[in-house]
């Protein structure tokens, strides 16, 4: 039943869950709604190959129908379906081309700066009182939308609608909730759609105004293809960030042996992100994908037009690959995660991503050394949706 992949037990403690489905078979069916039936990995084996595999395995249908995407569904849904990550090749190389030199390692380090000062910002004016404040709307919600709001060149003032918006987009969990999510998505979309106007008419110093005038070897962007790698790279580049940060910062709280470890050595903190990042997974699974040819995956049967999903979760705490995989330990070497995908949907914001956490946790755990929960550890409520692993919330203290 897919409600034990999303029940509160679970999403505490995913390990137990995910032996038992690792025992059954390196893939298991479970039904989805909106999808149906749908094969899902319990292996990094599995996991890699379906990533891995993207001519059989395509985020399209033979039709060019993105999976999960049906007729009944409004038009603005699919119009946000043109880009990189419903794309297959060789279209997704030309998507993703356009992009990726904005997200290459050198482009994102001349952002450090920017990410220390903003970290450090919202850090100081974190508690003005000694009750509980939620870090997740005080400070994991704040960083990372101000730094993708910064890399596209929007305004500061537009900073905050952009947290409601997401908000209501990335709390899906059913049909109803599914369509109330499509009312948030079209302010949202017609604020990108005056963005790009604006650009156009006025110039700018931010990666719209790059994509806007965009003379490349990839070629241009086509009007929907503009709304949609903005809208992706928007929601994409601070909501799952968000919930790493939140995450992360409630697993050290939880290891507090660790967390001293690493407030002594700050030579750790590179092998405590790549670790929150596999134990705190934020995105369980990859996008849904179509069955073009019949075959086997680790000696399951797969029929074409069956539709299979990459869990990124059962991955990360495979036993096969992490000795103690179910523990959270800072100094794990190597780390072999996959938090951030594989093959040619590898998460093109993963440098982006770890610069944030990096901060995060030194700036938070140096400005308060003492910072704690400031509820009991079984208080705290996830969200139960299935594909996410987000906090509902995460009061702390601190008296520093």
């Amino acid at each position: 039943m897919l409600n034990e992949l999303q029940s509160q037990s679970f999403m505490r403690n995913p390990a137990p869950k995910l032996a038992e489905l690792r025992q059954k078979a390196p893939l298991v069916q479970f039904k989805i709604p909106i999808l149906g039936k749908v094969w899902i990995t319990t292996n990094q084996a599995a996991t890699v190959h379906v990533f891995k595999n993207h001519e059989n395995f395509t985020v399209r249908k033979n039709n060019g129908k993105v999976v999960g995407i049906s007729w009944w569904m409004p038009k603005l849904l699919t119009r946000l379906t043109a880009n990189m990550l419903s794309a297959d090749e060789p279209e997704h190389k030309r998507l993703r081309g356009i992009v990726d030199q904005a997200f290459h390692r050198h482009a994102v380090l001349t952002l450090e700066d920017d990410i220390t000062a903003l970290a450090k910002q919202y850090a100081e004016g974190l508690f003005t009182s000694e009750e509980p404040v939620d870090l997740i709307t005080g400070f994991a919600r704040k960083l990372p939308l101000a730094v993708i709001c910064r890399l596209l060149g929007l305004p500061r003032k537009d900073w905050p609608r952009f947290a409601k918006w997401a908000q209501g987009i990335t709390t899906v969990k059913g049909p109803v909730s599914f369509f109330l999510a499509i009312n948030k998505l079209k302010p949202l979309t017609k604020y990108i759609e005056n963005r790009i106007v604006h650009e156009r008419q006025y110039g700018g110093d931010g990666l719209i105004h790059e994509l806007v005038h965009l003379n490349s070897d990839e070629g241009q962007l086509s009007d929907d293809e503009l709304v949609a790698m903005v809208f992706l790279l928007l929601l994409a580049g601070h909501e799952t960030t968000t919930h790493l940060i939140s995450g992360g910062v409630l697993a050290l709280l939880q290891h507090p042996k660790q967390l001293q470890s690493l407030q002594d050595d700050w030579s750790k903190l590179d092998l405590a992100v790549e670790e929150c990042l596999r134990f705190v997974s934020p995105v369980q699974t990859g996008k849904p994908r179509y069955v073009r040819e019949a075959c086997e995956v680790e000696g399951v049967q797969l029929a074409a037009g069956d539709l299979i999903m990459p869990m990124i979760l059962a991955a990360n705490f495979d036993p096969a690959v992490f000795k103690n995989a179910d523990q959270f330990d800072i100094t794990r070497k190597p780390n072999r995660h996959i938090e951030f995908g594989s093959g040619i949907h590898f998460c093109l914001g993963h440098q982006l991503a770890r610069l944030e956490m990096k901060a995060v946790i030194r700036i938070l755990f140096e400005q308060y050394p003492d910072l704690r929960l400031g509820i009991r550890d079984e208080e705290i409520k996830w969200n139960e949706r299935f594909g996410l692993r987000t906090l509902k919330t995460l009061p702390v203290k601190s008296t520093s």
